[in-house]
């Protein structure tokens, strides 16, 4: 069975991206556990251009932990098929140094049970508007 299979695309990963993003800044669990949970073994995403493996992807959440920023994703459109799915989304990120707000790409393969398996992402910050 598709991991899609009856599952609205975009509420799938608009809850997958904050779910992830939530227990990774919000719980003292092992980082390792957390990316597995979402992510398979032998996962890898491209963002931007930069490879991740399931390492990186662990090494990544340290940051990310230390500065627990908030996020939202609005997902404003995304399209499924089989095990895969493509979203255009903006992620609005507050941390201690600034507001972002960024505009994602995302093309992603996953298993049955809703884990990412490939992931391939392309943002773009959006510049701040001059007052």
């Amino acid at each position: 069975m598709a991991p899609f299979h009856g599952t609205d695309p975009k509420k799938f990963i608009a809850e997958f991206h904050l779910s992830f993003h939530d227990d990774l800044v919000n719980s003292d669990e092992d980082a390792g556990v957390i990316v597995d949970r979402y992510h398979t073994p032998d996962i890898v995403q491209i963002a931007d251009g930069h490879r991740m493996d399931r390492d990186n992807l662990i090494a990544h959440a340290h940051p990310v932990r230390k500065n627990r920023p908030t996020a939202r994703w609005e997902v404003h459109e995304a399209v499924a098929g089989g095990d895969r799915i493509a979203a255009r989304s903006t992620l609005y990120v507050t941390n201690r140094k600034r507001d972002l707000t960024i505009e994602v790409y995302f093309f992603g393969e996953f298993t049955p049970d809703g884990r990412m398996r490939r992931g391939h992402t392309l943002t773009r910050t959006v510049p701040v508007a001059k007052t």
